[in-house]
């Protein structure tokens, strides 16, 4: 006889939207569809999206660079850096760090605030017992870097006596490894990094004490978490709420009828959704953003879910061998009306933006791309675009004319 496995059935849509409705709602929540808010500046965006990933490629900026410059324009890149990485003024009755960096979508930026929502995480780790590297004495090790950091922190690596053994970069120190691993579990965090180095410090002293516990049991956290990235989303399916914060997908199914998402239907989706009650009261309007976006930006770093809203494929190939590249190394999407329109490889030759690889959806494309070249090369000091390839020799000739126009 056969066992019949008996599925919880899913909850009927509270109200369907169109494909539009749900790219206007994604376009909302992810701050590129009405007046950003510049009261509440750089800060704002982090503790709005709830995560900012970190990577190393520097080409115009670094992503968490890139991030708040799409949604809230020419903001100074010191003025983004101080925003993220500067505590609570010296005047204040104590010090205050505003993020930490920690494993969410992968290494992110995430708000102070955020911190007891990774104790599920932070637990996991522990009861692994290793990461990548395991230890020739981590007992010896883990105490050495507390008590350093303890006497001297916050520290780098560097000042802990070293990353690396001398061979390739994954050829870590003892240091490093007990470092990364007490970070890892919670007993050191970063809430700094200096020249593009981490700084450790102990958690105890650096996260507030009102944030500094694992309280919260795992189901807790992954309910908040879930919460979190479907108001960051508006509308999102599973693998959409999964991916955000890198959960698994009965992680989801367990919390998300707790979590204050209502279940929708989207148009052409054909897989259950879910949608922040508070994106759905109002219809989303106002002014579209036009931009470059990073390539990690949160907008469209899920893959299948950029496919699916804008109905456009995008990889990032700086990883891939140069001669099979179709886009170029950091090919950053155009969005503009709303829709992503286009893409651009961009690089810095001293005082020019050059735009090494260009495609655009035709000609009402040229208009802001041009306008999205001409504020990049701004904010990053330049003061020319030159084009060098596009894919089209049409639209190529109309974009150098339109840059011709703007730059006048």
């Amino acid at each position: 006889m056969t066992a019949v496995t008996q599925l919880t059935p899913l909850p009927q849509p509270v109200t369907t939207l169109s494909r539009d409705d749900a790219r206007r709602t994604a376009l909302r929540a992810q701050g590129l569809l009405g007046a950003p808010d510049r009261r509440a500046g750089v800060r704002g965006v982090l503790r709005h999206l709830g995560a900012v990933q970190l990577d190393t490629i520097s080409v115009l900026a670094r992503s968490h660079e890139l991030v708040p410059y799409a949604r809230l324009g020419a903001v100074g890149r010191l003025a983004v850096e101080a925003a993220y990485w500067s505590a609570s003024p010296v005047s204040a009755p104590a010090a205050r760090p505003h993020s930490f960096e920690y494993w969410s979508h992968a290494a992110c930026i995430l708000p102070i605030e955020e911190w007891p929502h990774f104790a599920f995480r932070r637990r996991a780790r522990r009861a692994r017992g290793h990461r990548w590297h395991v230890m020739a004495d981590s007992e010896r090790s883990c105490a050495a870097v507390l008590d350093r950091l303890k006497a001297d922190g916050p520290l780098t690596t560097s000042e802990l006596g070293g990353g690396r053994n001398g061979g390739e970069w994954w050829d870590w120190s003892e240091t490093k490894i007990a470092v990364e691993w007490l970070l890892d579990t919670g007993e050191v965090v970063c809430t700094e990094r200096r020249a593009w180095k981490r700084v450790y410090d102990l958690a105890e002293r650096a996260v507030p004490d009102d944030l500094l516990h694992d309280d919260l049991d795992d189901a807790e956290c992954i309910r908040r978490l879930v919460a979190q990235a479907g108001a960051a989303m508006g509308v999102a399916t599973r693998a959409d709420l999964a991916d955000y914060h890198r959960l698994k997908g009965e992680q989801v199914d367990a919390v998300v009828a707790d979590s204050g998402l209502v279940p929708v239907e989207v148009e052409g989706w054909g897989k259950p959704a879910w949608a922040d009650p508070a994106a759905l009261a109002a219809p989303p309007r106002g002014r579209h953003r036009t931009t470059l976006l990073s390539p990690f930006d949160s907008l469209i770093w899920d893959r299948p879910r950029t496919e699916r809203i804008f109905g456009f494929t995008h990889r990032l190939e700086a990883y891939v061998p140069r001669p099979r590249r179709i886009h170029g190394y950091f090919a950053m999407p155009l969005l503009a009306g709303g829709q992503l329109v286009g893409r651009v490889d961009p690089a810095r030759e001293g005082s020019t933006l050059v735009a090494r690889q260009v495609s655009m959806q035709g000609p009402k494309a040229v208009t802001p791309m041009a306008q999205a070249l001409r504020e990049a090369a701004t904010w990053v000091g330049c003061d020319s675009v030159r084009v060098e390839r596009c894919d089209d020799p049409k639209l190529a000739a109309a974009l150098r004319t339109e840059l011709t126009h703007t730059g006048e």
